[in-house]
């Protein structure tokens, strides 16, 4: 089966079977292929409120890659999955017509809470012993935040999604390089309101265990386990303390974007954007109360691809 998850930053494919059913519940997908791109599909969308013709054309080319991938694996099923961006795009029939002739199929443009129970079901699978529930799950994201609490036996108890993400926050607020002070404070007290409402909504702060997803999480704790190259076994399931997320967020905000993007771990496309992303995450820290992130290479991709059983 093929997964593929088109956000505001990035696009991602993974191709995978099931696991053999005699590995017990927890068993991992077998993966075959795990791709990513930055293409930016969000890009202007928070002041113009539609989807730029160059960032769907952006979008388009990877998607030409993945189905020619897909056709390669002999895939059986597909589902596409389109979050933040394309919910907010005046002109999202665009972006639907081009995927449906570049894939085969249309996307799905699923709401904030089911974007948030995908990201539950692919993260909480094979999380060590040690990782207590309940846990809080936060998805951050090119335009959405996603915030889940639940257990591994019960399932996702309640969840919302809050405009706050990385690019949103880096086009709304952090336009210098660096960025000033003031416009650090900002974007600092637009993602607070959202958390705080959030975590009541949820409510995240009596979870035992926090949960990271998506390239911002990774990112950061790659950084701050002094990573020289990004290796996604060491960076799954790695447990940063509060103290270390504020210290690389701090740098990366104090950083011009050639600083970022001289970080070994820094992927070229989100050099620009690591800054709000490595925000939200220390804010949620914060306003929750956790001392500490578990980082989750399994995310929103392995919870489409587990629907589709």
């Amino acid at each position: 089966m093929a997964a593929i998850d088109c956000g505001t930053n990035s696009i991602r494919l993974l191709v995978a079977d099931l696991p053999d059913p005699a590995a017990g519940p927890d068993a991992p997908l077998v993966d075959l292929s795990r791709r990513m791109e930055i293409v930016r599909l969000g890009q202007g969308v928070d002041k113009t409120g539609r989807l730029a013709p160059e960032a769907i054309e952006r979008t388009r080319v990877a998607l030409a890659s993945y189905a020619a991938e897909i056709d390669t694996l002999g895939v059986d099923r597909v589902r596409m999955c389109a979050t933040s961006a394309s919910r907010d795009a005046s002109n999202a029939g665009d972006f639907r017509a081009m995927v449906e002739r570049t894939l085969g199929v249309a996307p799905e443009v699923v709401t904030g809470d089911e974007e948030a129970r995908l990201s539950f079901t692919g993260a909480v699978r094979g999380l060590p012993a040690d990782a207590l529930e309940p846990y809080l799950v936060i998805d951050i994201g090119g335009g959405s935040t996603e915030f889940v609490v639940g257990t591994r036996a019960g399932g996702v108890e309640a969840a919302i999604s809050m405009d706050v993400g990385c690019v949103r926050m880096t086009e709304r607020h952090l336009l210098g390089d660096p960025p000033g002070l003031d416009q650090i404070a900002a974007a600092q007290a637009d993602i607070t309101v959202a958390v705080d409402r959030a975590l009541e909504a949820v409510p995240g702060r009596q979870a035992a265990t926090l949960v990271g997803l998506a390239g911002s999480v990774t990112t950061v704790v790659a950084i701050a386990e002094g990573l020289t190259e990004y290796e996604p076994e060491r960076i799954h399931h790695a447990r940063v303390s509060y103290g270390a997320v504020a210290e690389v967020t701090a740098d990366l905000l104090a950083k011009t974007r050639e600083q970022r993007l001289a970080i070994p771990v820094m992927h070229p496309g989100r050099a620009d954007v690591i800054g709000a992303g490595a925000l939200v995450l220390r804010t949620i820290m914060e306003r929750a109360g956790m001392s500490a992130v578990v980082a989750s290479e399994h995310d929103i991709l392995d919870g489409i691809a587990w629907s589709l059983r």
